[in-house]
C-alpha cells in the first residue's frame, strides 16, 4: 500500500493541539509561542510534511500558485522560459504549475479553464500556433485574473507581454550572411498569423531591402511548425533551379530540419548552403559543423514575465511591454570566409 501523506491533522493529533495552532506555527505566526513553533516544525520535518498550495489557495481565496501554458514543453526554449518563471516565482513564495498545449487551441483553452478552476493567482501564456480565436483570453480579462503573454502574444491592448527582439536579431543574422557573400537567403518560418513569425520575417526582409537584394517570395517558406513538414519545405527550396545559398531558421525545429535536410541531400554546410537560426542550445556545438544560432535568452524572458505578472497580482493595472535583446552566436555553419 502506498504510504499516505502527512496532513495537518496528523501533526495536530501527535502534538495534542488544534489544526489551527499547527497551521499558524508552520506560518511562523506571532499567535503561537516559540516553543510550540519549534515542536511543530521539528515534527513536520520528521514526518516529511508538505503543505498543499492548492488546498490552501481554495480555503483562503488568496492563492500562491501561478499557471503557465506553453505550446511545446520539450523544446529548449520553452523549458528555459519555464525555468526562469519558476526561479522568479520561488523568490516570492509562489508555486508554478505548467500545462503543455501541444500547439493545440483546444488544449490551450482547456488548460486555461483548469487554471481558473484551481483559483491560480495569475497566468503566463504563449499562444499555440493554431490559436486565432482569443475569446478564452478575453474571458480571463473580464474575470480580472492577471495574465502576461510571452513570445507569441495577442490582444496587446488588454495584456502585458515579454518578447524578444526577433526582428532586430533576424536582421542582424541576415546581414551576417550577406557579409559572407550570400545573396539567395531563404527564410523557413511558422504560421504568418503569429506575431513572433511576423517580427522575425520583418527583420529578414528589412536586411534584404537595405542591401538592395531582390526579395523572392519563392524562398520565403512559412507554414505549420512541424519537423517533418519543415524538412519537406527545405527540400523543396534546395531543389529549385536557383537554390538558396543560405537559410535562416525561424526556430529550433526549422533550424534542425534545415540542417538535417541539407546534409541528407549531400550538400555541404556552409560551402553550398550556409545556415543560421533560432534557438541556441548546447546541441549547436555538439554537431559537425557547429550551428550558428540566435540565443533568445529564454530564462531571462521567463523571469521578466513572472516579475511582470507578480506586479499585476499586486494590483498594477497598466499594460506593459518588455523586449529582451537576443544574442547572435556565429559558428561554422554560417562562416564562409
Amino acid at each position: 500500500m502506498k504510504p499516505r501523506r502527512t496532513s495537518l491533522k496528523d501533526l495536530a493529533e501527535r502534538l495534542g493541539v488544534s489544526i489551527a495552532t499547527v497551521s499558524r506555527a508552520l506560518r511562523n505566526s506571532h499567535e503561537v509561542g516559540d516553543e510550540m513553533k519549534q515542536r511543530v516544525q521539528e515534527l513536520a520535518k520528521e514526518l516529511n510534511y508538505r503543505p498543499n498550495p492548492f488546498a490552501r489557495s481554495l480555503r483562503q481565496e488568496a492563492p500562491r500558485v501561478i499557471g503557465v501554458v506553453v505550446p511545446d514543453l520539450v523544446t529548449h526554449y520553452f523549458a528555459g522560459v519555464l525555468n526562469g518563471i519558476e526561479e522568479r516565482a520561488r523568490k516570492d513564495g509562489y508555486s508554478v504549475i505548467s500545462s503543455n498545449s501541444h500547439e493545440s487551441y483546444e488544449k490551450e483553452e482547456a488548460a486555461i479553464d483548469n487554471f481558473i478552476d484551481l483559483h491560480v493567482a495569475g497566468i503566463i501564456a504563449c499562444l499555440a500556433q493554431n490559436t486565432t480565436d482569443y475569446e478564452h483570453f478575453k474571458s480571463i480579462h473580464k474575470m480580472g485574473i492577471p495574465l502576461v503573454f510571452f513570445a507569441r502574444t495577442c490582444l496587446p491592448e488588454l495584456f502585458s507581454s515579454v518578447t524578444g527582439n526577433g526582428d532586430i536579431a533576424t536582421q542582424e543574422a541576415t546581414e551576417h550572411l550577406i557579409a559572407q557573400g550570400c545573396r539567395r537567403i531563404a527564410f523557413v518560418g511558422g504560421p504568418n498569423h503569429l506575431d513572433m513569425v511576423r517580427r522575425r520575417k520583418h527583420g529578414y526582409l528589412e536586411a534584404l531591402r537595405e542591401h538592395r537584394i531582390p526579395i523572392d517570395r519563392e524562398i520565403v517558406s512559412c507554414g505549420f511548425i512541424d519537423g517533418e513538414l519543415m524538412q519537406q519545405a527545405t527540400e523543396r527550396l534546395l531543389q529549385l533551379p536557383d537554390r538558396p545559398d543560405a537559410i535562416i531558421g525561424f526556430n529550433n525545429i526549422a533550424t534542425y530540419a534545415a540542417y538535417s535536410t541539407i546534409k541528407r541531400m549531400g550538400l555541404r554546410i556552409p560551402d553550398d548552403v550556409a545556415l543560421i537560426g533560432f534557438t541556441d542550445s548546447p546541441a549547436c556545438e555538439y554537431v559537425t559543423p557547429t550551428i550558428s544560432s540566435i540565443e533568445d535568452m529564454a530564462n531571462l524572458q521567463g523571469q521578466k514575465a513572472c516579475e511582470m505578472l507578480l506586479k499585476h497580482i499586486g494590483g498594477e493595472t497598466k499594460v506593459r511591454k518588455e523586449v529582451v535583446p537576443m544574442v547572435i552566436k556565429i559558428r561554422e555553419s554560417s562562416r564562409k570566409n
